[in-house]
């Protein structure tokens, strides 16, 4: 099943499997969102959640006892639910069940609000605890934008002018290994060469969003206020990149595997709601 909103500039289009965002189309039809072509990358943008990134081993503790979870969680890969629905948008539900507390033991819900405003897509996750004890985790976005042109063509524009300083993975785990992003007025040109050790993984940034230019152009700009960490990944020769704002990342291999002491987790009282939004805008 699909959910479709739309104003006069944009139309958005979402799964209710793993409440994805798989279209974003202009008034001209131009499509901003990656297809999903599994010969490069079958998915568009799922939700992170109740991780972002990769557990040590696949597994970690709570109160001594073990759990696994797969890389990035498992949200993207469950069916939400439609809980409210206007023109310009759309509010997705999944709640735990006994298929999540084999994986993770808390009680939640998480709520995916997907809300057009003229030529912008806002997205809002809402985590609520709806159990008795402190619920760690961390939740974050892996948006593909659509790069029609030669990718070469395009660069990121950085809100600052900073130190971007990002860590390196080994085996799908934050290494201690860093690089530094050399920019000119801000301005990184793209080539496939950045990602020839997988994703760019930025920790802390000043910068809260990052423009995309095509031929010096803006294009698209991702804003993420709420989000102190940044991914940013592609594939060999792939028409897309990942802009994916972060609260969390993958374990260093000095990780205990306690979910409660892991580094850049989140922690919510019970009865508690948590809120993070960002947003693309089509320029």
């Amino acid at each position: 099943m699909t959910t479709t909103i739309s104003n006069s500039i944009l139309k958005a289009s979402i799964k209710h499997a793993g409440a994805e965002l798989f279209s974003l189309k202009d008034n001209q039809n131009n499509e901003y969102i990656w297809e999903g072509n599994p010969d490069f990358w079958g998915k568009h943008s799922p939700v992170l959640f109740p991780i972002v990134g990769t557990l040590k081993n696949n597994t970690y503790t709570i109160n001594e006892k073990e759990y696994h979870l797969p890389r990035h969680g498992f949200a993207r890969d469950m069916d939400f639910e439609l809980i409210e629905k206007t023109e310009s948008k759309a509010v997705f539900s999944l709640k735990s069940s006994q298929e999540t507390f084999a994986k993770y033991p808390f009680e939640f819900e998480l709520q995916l609000n997907y809300t057009l405003s003229e030529n912008a897509l806002e997205l809002e996750y809402r985590v609520i605890n709806n159990g008795k004890e402190k619920m760690p985790f961390s939740i974050g976005a892996h948006s593909a934008i659509a790069l029609p042109d030669s990718f070469e063509n395009y660069a990121f524009q950085f809100e600052k002018e900073e130190n971007l300083k990002y860590y390196l993975l080994e085996n799908d785990l934050i290494s201690s290994k860093t690089k530094v992003l050399e920019t000119r007025n801000n301005v990184i040109p793209l080539n496939y060469e950045l990602f020839k050790n997988d994703a760019l993984i930025f920790k802390t940034l000043g910068s809260k969003s990052l423009t995309i230019l095509n031929n010096s152009k803006p294009y698209v700009k991702v804003d993420y206020y709420d989000f102190p960490s940044l991914g940013i990944w592609t594939k060999e020769n792939a028409p897309f990149v990942c802009i994916e704002p972060w609260l969390g990342y993958s374990d260093t291999d000095q990780n205990t595997g306690d979910l409660y002491n892991k580094e850049g987790i989140l922690t919510l009282e019970e009865n508690k709601n948590f809120s993070a939004k960002f947003s693309i805008t089509i320029l």
